[in-house]
């Protein structure tokens, strides 16, 4: 048997909403065990519970909690604990599905519940003390490292076409290596690649964000490429550069950033088509644009900065399949501490005005055409 040893099993929010709900049956699921097993963080502890969503809400309420119905027709009531919001959720089994969300019925039995859920490594369970809970044998594919769809594949995709992003995402995340990519939910992605169609941008990329801020999501990308998805999702997008990309980010100690990512996977820019925020949009233009522009070292990070000169330098190195240009770290260091050395009181009175300002921008361009060499002295000497 295996007993967690989260140290999150022992918070006093948590365990007071168990209090609050001692006549019925409640249990941690998904990610919380699923990560706990693997000795990894949790970032959101939810509960499944046989109680319907209206008498949770009273038993909480009872108890000096306060319920929020946050998803109440699914099931779903949100538990403020200690100011802390915890989602509780009534075992339930779907009795009807379009691709894209489901009608449940509410369940007094586990096993029903983990049949509805996507993958085997989430629909693990764990009472109050820790122990797991196992309905469908979900943790020996987790302890392999196998994602692997609960049930047929093909009907799973078919009950949420997300699911096909999840499956990537999941691969990324939680796969082991020498133990490949589940053929069945590879060939159940590739022959339902046409319900992403029916899936907002918001969220496919969303799953796209969460899959490439993976430590190395090349192989995942690599399936989809395989399997038609990243052509439906990001039409002229080839993983091909993504393996170097990683390995330059580890060699430059740069951590994970999927704007970066995306970007090395190429084709057209898909701000509109993911429907990107006004600051990833804003973030990705500038890096393909410093990938194409040809501008030293020096002057990217003058410009914008070390990190966006770094991104830029590795982004280079990978779409060309080499390693960064020699002295690149003290090139940018010296432009992230570079400044212009003129100012407009040192062309007065000789210029005033539009021409003033014109002068100005004709010495930064000597100045940057120098790649920021040249000194005050210097640039008032040109011509």
């Amino acid at each position: 048997m295996t007993r967690l040893t989260a140290p999150w099993l022992n918070d006093s929010q948590v365990q007071a909403v168990f209090d609050a709900l001692a006549g019925h049956r409640v249990l941690f699921v998904g990610g919380c065990v699923r990560n706990a097993v693997l000795g990894r963080a949790a970032s959101d502890l939810d509960l499944a519970t046989d109680a319907v969503p209206e008498a949770v809400i009273a038993a909480v309420e009872a108890a000096g909690l306060k319920a929020v119905p946050t998803g109440i027709e699914h099931g779903t009531v949100t538990v403020v604990s200690g100011g802390r919001g915890f989602e509780v959720t009534t075992f339930r089994r779907d009795v009807e599905t379009d691709g894209r969300r489901a009608v449940v019925q509410f369940s007094t039995r586990m096993d029903e519940d983990a049949q509805r859920r996507d993958f085997t490594m989430n629909a693990l369970y764990a009472d109050r003390c820790g122990q797991v809970l196992d309905p469908i044998g979900g943790l020996e594919d987790l302890q392999a490292g196998r994602v692997r769809f609960i049930g047929d594949a093909l009907a799973r995709i078919a009950e949420d076409y997300l699911r096909i992003l999840r499956f990537f995402r999941f691969h990324a995340w939680y796969a082991d290596p020498a133990e490949g990519i589940d053929a069945e939910g590879l060939a159940a992605c590739a022959a339902g690649v046409d319900g992403l169609d029916r899936l907002p941008a918001e969220r496919i990329w969303q799953e796209l964000r969460k899959l490439l801020a993976a430590p190395d999501p090349a192989p995942a990308v690599a399936a989809m490429a395989q399997s038609g998805v990243l052509a439906r999702v990001m039409p002229g997008a080839v993983p091909d550069g993504l393996t170097v990309l990683v390995a330059l980010e580890t060699e430059a100690g740069l951590a994970p950033d999927p704007l970066r990512r995306m970007v090395a996977l190429g084709g057209p820019d898909p701000a509109q088509r993911l429907r990107l925020s006004r600051a990833d949009a804003r973030t990705g233009a500038q890096l393909r644009a410093g990938v194409s522009d040809g501008a030293s070292a020096a002057t990217l990070a003058w410009r914008f900065g070390a990190a966006v000169a770094w991104d830029i330098g590795v982004l280079r190195a990978a779409l060309i399949g080499g390693g960064l240009p020699f002295g690149w770290a003290e090139a940018v260091a010296r432009g992230a501490a570079a400044q212009f050395p003129i100012s407009a009181s040192d062309l007065m009175p000789a210029f005033t005005g539009p021409a003033l300002g014109a002068r100005l921008k004709q010495l930064q361009q000597h100045w940057i055409a120098s790649d920021l060499t040249l000194d005050r002295d210097g640039l008032l000497a040109l011509d």
